[in-house]
């Protein structure tokens, strides 16, 4: 949605435990999750300017877009690794 901040927790909801799990945990996941909280930030600046952007906007919700499935991955991932040892 435009002008609405995408926060991980929001766009993952069932795994927000694993979230913060990994946030303290994992350096590679939290480092992913800084750059798309970092880029989401600036997606919210464009968006809040409310006047037509350039391509530099588009390309940061490209990036946005892959950070996200990076983490998904990781989060799956670690969500599955779990059940097996279970």
């Amino acid at each position: 949605m435009y002008g609405v901040r995408h926060q991980i927790a929001n766009e993952f909801p069932e795994f927000s435990a694993k979230i913060e799990l990994l946030k303290r945990n994992d350096q590679t996941f939290s480092r992913l999750l800084n750059k798309y909280d970092e880029t989401n930030k600036k997606i919210y600046g464009y968006e809040q300017l409310k006047q037509p952007v350039a391509n530099t906007y588009f390309e940061l919700k490209k990036w946005r877009l892959r950070l996200k499935d990076q983490l998904y991955s990781i989060l799956r991932n670690h969500h599955q690794s779990n059940q097996l040892s279970s």
